[in-house]
């Protein structure tokens, strides 16, 4: 025995129903939409920038360290006949940029190295390859990192 709606008609498939549904669903009949094929699209450009995106903020960040950290070092080439002679905490700034560039070259980067004054400046450029974003052409992304330090006096805090 089968129970049915006393308004409703039994059919056989869901794209035989009576009205603009039924006809509408059964012209579909398996084809992808343009709207799927654009939402999948949009989907998989939003992962790509999320995850790119993501990847080149962290190279920025470590060309950033690598920037500070060859400011450090270049930093610590101190004038130490300067500072003997007349107590003046200075650079000796060749040896700042050999120290700075010797870093760099160590730690794997390039970039450029200033002196002016007493503070010394880095700038690390870094090409970071991307992995989603391939697929769009962008096939890398270009990050920068800057760096600045200055001897000090003191061991906790800077003395003048």
């Amino acid at each position: 025995m089968t129970l049915r709606h006393p308004q409703r008609r039994a059919t056989s498939s869901p794209a035989a129903g009576p009205g603009r549904l039924g006809r509408w669903w059964g012209a579909d009949e398996g084809r992808v939409t343009a709207f799927v094929v654009t939402l999948m699209t949009a989907i998989l450009v939003l992962a790509a920038l999320a995850l790119d995106g993501g990847l080149a903020l962290a190279a920025k960040i470590e060309a950033n360290g690598r920037a500070e950290s060859a400011a450090r070092a270049g930093a610590q080439a101190i004038d130490l006949g300067a500072y003997r002679v007349e107590g003046r905490l200075a650079l000796d700034p060749d040896r700042a940029v050999t120290a700075a560039q010797d870093y760099l070259a160590a730690a794997g980067a390039s970039g450029t190295v200033t002196v002016t004054g007493d503070a010394v400046s880095v700038s690390v450029t870094a090409a970071h390859r991307t992995q989603l974003l391939g697929l769009t052409g962008i096939t890398t992304l270009t990050v920068h990192g800057t760096g600045r330090a200055q001897p000090q006096r003191g061991v906790l805090t800077a003395e003048p």
